[in-house]
């Protein structure tokens, strides 16, 4: 019976899984999950979908509107503050993905008994399978190289970097100035500017504080990193 969890039968097709605002100094970690059933490939691509990175910012977000009302999905944001926190118990941002990951994966299983998973390789795949097994599951999970080129994981890029530009996006209009995306002179730029207005203490509300923006952030603002 499907409503005894973990008792229907096992439903075709995958999950992909992947993450956007990893290598943003600005901005939350976003990961997503998707799970695209069988046969559903050919309306994926007619829809358009293909990795993120290739996409302008508006189709990515009119894309992943499209997503969330039709197909099953789970998206996790990991805001500066908590991004912060976790780097700092863990000292490892790969722990930090597959902390991200797992939870996406599991968000999906709750509603879809999918045995395969298939992610970008960012890492030792132990943590993820470490996370997912201490909540009982046993799945298979596939990592690789360009996993971009899988639909499924293209469609979880595109849910990801939706919800990092609208979190990007919230954070400019809270702080009045525009976060821009990446690490460039131009974010250092910005953060010296935030910090001189509000304190280095603001770092820990809009930025990952382990980049090397950080340190030239504080020594632009002529503050000393601690």
């Amino acid at each position: 019976m499907r409503e005894q969890k973990g008792l229907f039968p096992p439903e075709a097709g995958h999950i992909g899984t992947d993450e956007s605002g990893k290598g943003d100094f600005f901005g939350p970690l976003v990961v997503a999950g998707f799970f695209m059933p069988e046969g559903q490939e050919e309306v994926l691509k007619e829809l358009g979908i293909r990795d993120s990175k290739k996409l302008s910012d508006n189709r990515v977000l009119e894309l992943a509107s499209t997503l969330r009302k039709a197909y099953t999905c789970s998206v996790v944001a990991i805001g500066p503050e908590r991004y912060n926190e976790l780097y700092n118990n863990l000292r490892n941002l790969n722990r930090i993905l597959a902390w991200g990951h797992a939870r996406a994966i599991e968000n999906i299983l709750e509603k879809v008994n999918c045995k395969t998973v298939l992610t970008d390789q960012f890492g030792d795949e132990y943590f993820v399978r470490q996370a997912l097994l201490k909540k009982g599951r046993n799945i298979n999970l596939v990592q690789k190289t360009r996993a971009e080129e899988d639909l499924a994981v293209a469609a979880a890029s595109i849910l990801a970097r939706a919800k990092f530009l609208l979190k990007l996006k919230d954070m400019s209009e809270e702080y009045g100035i525009e976060l821009p995306k990446g690490a460039s002179p131009m974010v250092e730029e910005v953060g010296v500017k935030l910090v001189k207005q509000y304190g280095p203490e603001i770092l820990d509300r809009v930025a990952k504080k382990h980049f090397k923006t950080t340190q030239k952030v504080l020594e632009l603002a002529n503050l000393n990193y601690s």
